[in-house]
C-alpha cells in the first residue's frame, strides 16, 4: 500500500512548522544521599538515612523507622538552628524517602496510623493530618518525591524550585475523575505538593502543604519557607499524557476531538487570585504554555496573585465557532466560582482572534447583516443553522475579562493562510458535519452585490486566518470595546 501523497505532504509541513523534539520526558530513579563531608563523621541524622538506605530493599518497615528518626533529629537541630542548611536537607531528604517507602509499601497512614518500629526498639505512630477539602484526601492520590525524577524536554528545560523545608512531591490522581468536565478540572489530576512531618513524641504526623497556596509552613514552632518543585508536576502531566500526539488530528479531523474544547484549571481555585486563561493557536495544545507558566511560577508575586487555566480546542474549527463555545464555557464557570476578580486572558496565533472576539461588541446584528447582506429576520435558516450563526456573528464583549494580551496574534489574517502552505492545509481540514449543514444553508442564503464572488465551502481555521476571508474583514471593522 502507497503512502498518500497527501498523507506525507501533510507530515513534512507539520515537521517543518512545529518541529520533532520532544517536549517533555521523565525518568524515575532511585535518588542518593549526599554526605556532607568524606572526613568527619556523619551526624545522627545523616547516620539514620544511610541505614535506612541499605536496608530499605529488604526490610522497608525498618528503614522507615530510620527515616522518621533522621527526621526527628534534623527538626531538633532546625530548631535551636532555624537557617541550619544541611539539617534542612536531612529533613526534606528523609521525609522524601518517608513517601517513597509509604508508596513502594503500599502503606495506607492515610486510613489509620500505621506503627512503626525503631532501631532502639521503640515505636513510632505514623498519621497524617486530615484536610476539610474533599479533593484533598491523600488516598486519592499516588505520591512520588519529586527528587526521584530525571527531567528533560523542550519544555521543561529549565527546572522551577523553591528552596524550603519539606519534600517537594508528585500528586497523580488514582482514578480518572468523573466530575471533571462539571468542576473545570483535568481528568486525572497532576499537582505538586510538599510533604511536612510534624512531630508530638512518638507521633509522626505528615501534612501535605500546597505551595501555590503558601509560601511558609509552620513547623515545631517555626515559620519556614515552604520548599516546592513547580517543574516535575507539569512534565510528569506531559510525558504521560503526550497532548503533542493531537496537534495535527485535533486540526485535521476537529469533529472527532470535538468533546475536548474545555476551560480547565492547572489548579483549585482560589477566590483571592486572578484568574489567567491561556488560549493556543493553530495546531496547537494547552502544552505550549508550559514554559511560560513553568517559570512564572518561579515568582512568588505571581503565585500570590494570579492562577493559570486554559482553554483548549480542536484547532481546525473556524475560530469564530471556537469563541462560540469559548463564550458557553465561561457561562458555565461563571455559575460555577462565581467569579469576581477580572480575568486576563493570553491568546497565542489563533487564540488571539479568538480572545478579541471577547472583547468586541457587534452591535446587534450589524456583523450578521455585513455578512449575509439581510438581516436574520429575512434569513431562511433551520434552527439549529440559526443557533450557529447567532453564536459566531451576534455577541456583547464579556465583563468578566479585565485584560487581553496578544502574542503573535494575526488579528487581521495572515499571509501564509492564502500561499501554497496555507491552501494546502486548508484543502485537507476535515469540516464538521454541523458545520458542514449550516455552512450549506448560510451559502444559499446568502445575497451578494454585483462582482461578489459566492464561497465554494464552508471556511475552517485556516481560512479564517486569511486577509481576505470575509469574517476578518467584516470584524474588523468592529473596534475591540473600550477599557
Amino acid at each position: 500500500m502507497k503512502f498518500p501523497i497527501a498523507r506525507l505532504l501533510a507530515v513534512l509541513v507539520v515537521c517543518t512548522l512545529a518541529g520533532c523534539a520532544t517536549n517533555s520526558a521523565v525518568k524515575e530513579r532511585d535518588p542518593k544521599f549526599r554526605v556532607t563531608s568524606t572526613t568527619a563523621p556523619l551526624s545522627e541524622a545523616e547516620a539514620q538515612i544511610v541505614k535506612g538506605q541499605r536496608s530499605q530493599r529488604f526490610n522497608p518497615m525498618s528503614a522507615l523507622g530510620n527515616y522518621i528518626s533522621a527526621a526527628q533529629i534534623a527538626l531538633k537541630q532546625l530548631r535551636n538552628h532555624p537557617k541550619d542548611a544541611l539539617a534542612e536537607q536531612d529533613y526534606n531528604f528523609a521525609v522524601g524517602r518517608i513517601l517513597e517507602v509509604i508508596r513502594k509499601s503500599k502503606l495506607d497512614p492515610w486510613a489509620h496510623p500505621v506503627n512503626v518500629p525503631t532501631s532502639n526498639g521503640g515505636v513510632f505512630v505514623l498519621s497524617h493530618k486530615p484536610d476539610r477539602r474533599p479533593q484533598w484526601n491523600p488516598a486519592l492520590y499516588k505520591f512520588t518525591p519529586a527528587d526521584q525524577f530525571d527531567v528533560h524536554g523542550a519544555f521543561v528545560e529549565k527546572r522551577t524550585i523553591r528552596p524550603g523545608i519539606g519534600a517537594p512531591l508528585v500528586a497523580v490522581g488514582r482514578e480518572i475523575n468523573k466530575e471533571a468536565r462539571a468542576n473545570f478540572s483535568p481528568p486525572r489530576m497532576y499537582y505538586g505538593v510538599t510533604a511536612v512531618a510534624h512531630f508530638e513524641g512518638n507521633r509522626c504526623i505528615l501534612s501535605l502543604e500546597d505551595p501555590l497556596a503558601s509560601e511558609t509552613v509552620r513547623v515545631d514552632g517555626h515559620v519556614y519557607p515552604l520548599a516546592a518543585d513547580f517543574t516535575v508536576p507539569l512534565a510528569v502531566m506531559l510525558a504521560e499524557n503526550d497532548p503533542k500526539k493531537y496537534e495535527l488530528p485535533r486540526m485535521l479531523n476537529p469533529e472527532k476531538y470535538a468533546h475536548t474544547a474545555q476551560i480547565v484549571r492547572l489548579q483549585p481555585y482560589d477566590p483571592n487570585k486572578t484568574v489567567v486563561l491561556v488560549i493556543h493557536g493553530l495546531m496547537d495544545t494547552q502544552a505550549t504554555w508550559t514554559p511560560m507558566i513553568n517559570t512564572l511560577r518561579g515568582d512568588p508575586e505571581i503565585r500570590k496573585k494570579y492562577q493559570f487555566w486554559f482553554y483548549s480546542y480542536p484547532s481546525g474549527y473556524p475560530y469564530p465557532y471556537s469563541a462560540a463555545i469559548l463564550r458557553k464555557e465561561l457561562d458555565a464557570v461563571e455559575k460555577k466560582f462565581h467569579i469576581t476578580k477580572p480575568m486576563v486572558v493570553i491568546g497565542h496565533s489563533m487564540g488571539g482572534c479568538i480572545s478579541r472576539l471577547l472583547i468586541t461588541d457587534t452591535n446587534g446584528d450589524a456583523l450578521w447583516v455585513k455578512l449575509i447582506k439581510q438581516t436574520p429576520a429575512k434569513t431562511s435558516l433551520s434552527p439549529k443553522s440559526r443557533e450557529l450563526l447567532t453564536e459566531s456573528t451576534i455577541f456583547k464583549h464579556r465583563k468578566e475579562i479585565g485584560r487581553v494580551i496578544f502574542i503573535s496574534s494575526p488579528l487581521k489574517g495572515s499571509d501564509i493562510a492564502t500561499n501554497w502552505v496555507g491552501r494546502f492545509g486548508s484543502g485537507i481540514v476535515r469540516a464538521p458535519i454541523t458545520l458542514l449543514k449550516a455552512g450549506d444553508e448560510i451559502m444559499k442564503a446568502t445575497t451578494f452585490q454585483s462582482g461578489e464572488l459566492k464561497l465554494k465551502r464552508v471556511p475552517n481555521s485556516i481560512d479564517t486566518l486569511s486577509p481576505n476571508n470575509r469574517f476578518v474583514k467584516a470584524i474588523n471593522t468592529f473596534p475591540i470595546t473600550p477599557g
